[in-house]
C-alpha cells in the first residue's frame, strides 16, 4: 500500500476522504489515458504517481456547476 494513502495529512490536504478518491480517480484516468505525469516516473505505478502529484500540490480540486458541465441543473422538488 502507499505509504502515504495511510496518513490523514493527505486527506485533510484536499478537503476530505471522497474528495480525495475523486481526485485519485480522475488523474488516475487521465494518466491511464496518455496523460504526462507531473513527477518523475522513477519506476512508480500511475497511482503512486497520482499521489505523489496530490501530495506535492500539483493537482487541485475545483468543482464545477451543472452548467460548466453542460447538464441541466436537478429540479428542486
Amino acid at each position: 500500500m502507499i505509504e502515504a494513502l495511510k496518513d490523514d495529512e493527505l486527506m485533510r490536504k484536499v478537503g476530505g476522504k471522497f474528495r480525495l478518491a475523486s481526485m485519485i480517480q480522475r488523474r488516475w484516468c487521465q494518466l491511464m489515458d496518455g496523460a504526462r505525469p507531473l513527477v518523475e516516473r522513477a519506476g512508480r505505478t500511475d497511482l503512486e504517481i497520482v499521489v505523489e502529484e496530490i501530495r506535492q500540490g500539483l493537482l487541485t480540486y475545483e468543482r464545477l456547476t451543472a452548467s460548466e458541465m453542460g447538464a441541466a441543473p436537478a429540479e428542486v422538488l
